[in-house]
């Protein structure tokens, strides 16, 4: 078996292009409620608010628990638990395209969160077991094409299903390709050994974590703290940007789904640049991105021109493709081994609670001030990103610089 000192001495792309693959259906059902949202409304007799909560519903479970499952789950195998949950997610998927009531939904959706929350704990870790640290940023820039090509494909061709034959069968789709990718992941996926390795001591063999200058609970609480920030104002616009396209830019409501696919291309070729060059930058990357970001929101709360607009959107798409790869490589090179696994369910958490807050925080805004103050909040989140990640990169150079001393 692979432990996490024990790399493959091969680059392994089948395996990390399998978790890609697990990541695209498991990202496409959490952002269902999105592309769904006018048609779901409808049918389901609820506002379109309440749709949207479904994201606040399915978040909270993965922030409440995924701590917790992580701990109950430790010495379960990585592998075998990675399958089970994609089974889990494409049976609720599969019973939500069928159940007749809203509150039938909301249960569905605690439920996948549960598996939600698990599944993200081991595949967030999942690359740092396969590769070394040098091609940590590569590796995670390949697995992060998953959540690129949701958005490519999966949100559009969701919006065009629930358009065509109703919002049920982009459900049972889906479902059924995360028991197809449960399938794959049980057959091109490695196991590896992720409990922490053991050293001998007098009194017998314990885990004893090792000096590692640079990683430390710091640095993984500034990763973990910024994603939930830019998450939480992501969320609280993006979750209603189908209305937002139609109702403040005038977007033809047939037009949807081709402009979600026009973002999520952007988002595919951030992961590109990812993967071949900002990788190995995280700290930069990121950087850039929240300034591309803090321009997109200026010019979308200044201005209901589609054509400028539309061409904002875009580079949004860009810049939001390539920061979270880049905010997740840069936890996983912050934290200790010995501490791994929870530094991703921390990481998990943080994100989820940015999705559910933000979907939260998106409902209230677009209920009180209208549709027009949305790019505000992500402007605010993103200002405050930009200076918890320049106060960690400055509080980086000190550590290293006082390590090179000694």
């Amino acid at each position: 078996m692979t432990t996490p000192r024990e790399t493959p001495a091969t680059f392994p792309l089948v395996a990390l292009l399998t978790l890609a693959f697990a990541i695209f259906v498991n990202i496409s059902v959490e952002m269902l409620p999105m592309g769904l949202l006018l048609p779901m409304s409808r049918d389901l007799g609820v506002g379109e608010g309440a749709i949207g909560l479904l994201v606040t519903v399915f978040a909270g479970t993965v922030v409440l628990t995924s701590t917790v499952l992580v701990h109950l789950t430790r010495r379960i195998p990585r592998h075998v638990l990675v399958v089970t949950v994609l089974v889990v997610f494409g049976i609720t998927c599969i019973a939500t395209a069928a159940v007749p009531e809203y509150w039938m939904v909301v249960v569905l959706r605690v439920v996948a969160g549960l598996a939600h929350g698990v599944f993200w704990t081991v595949v967030g870790a999942y690359a740092a077991y396969l590769v070394p640290k040098e091609e940590l940023g590569r590796a995670v820039g390949i697995t992060s094409a998953g959540g690129s090509l949701a958005f490519v494909l999966g949100l559009p061709l969701s919006t065009l299903l629930g358009q065509a034959l109703g919002w049920r069968w982009s459900f049972a789709v889906f479902g059924v390709a995360c028991l197809v990718a449960a399938a794959l992941v049980r057959r091109m996926l490695p196991a590896v050994q992720h409990l922490p390795a053991v050293a001998t001591t007098e009194t017998g063999s314990v885990a004893l974590p090792q000096r590692e200058p640079g990683r430390s609970a710091i640095g993984v609480a500034v990763a973990v703290s910024v994603t939930a920030v830019v998450m939480l104002g992501q969320y609280a616009f993006y979750t209603y940007v189908t209305p937002y396209m139609v109702e403040r830019v005038g977007l033809p409501e047939i037009w949807l789904s081709p402009a979600l696919l026009s973002y999520g291309l952007m988002g595919a070729l951030a992961v590109a640049v990812v993967s071949v060059w900002l990788g190995r930058r995280p700290f930069g990357g990121a950087v850039g991105c929240m300034v591309v970001m803090v321009v997109v929101c200026v010019v979308l709360a200044s201005t209901d021109v589609l054509p400028v607009a539309f061409a904002a959107i875009l580079l949004w798409g860009l810049a939001m493709g390539a920061l979270p790869p880049l905010l997740q490589t840069r936890m996983l090179q912050a934290s200790p081994t010995h501490m791994l696994q929870t530094s991703t369910a921390w990481y998990t958490s943080g994100f989820n609670l940015g999705i559910g807050g933000g979907a939260l925080l998106g409902a209230l805004v677009y209920e009180g001030a209208g549709i027009e103050a949305l790019p505000a909040v992500l402007l605010v989140a993103l200002v405050v990103g930009l200076v918890l990640v320049l106060a960690d990169g400055a509080r980086l150079a000190r550590v290293r610089r006082a390590h090179e001393v000694r």
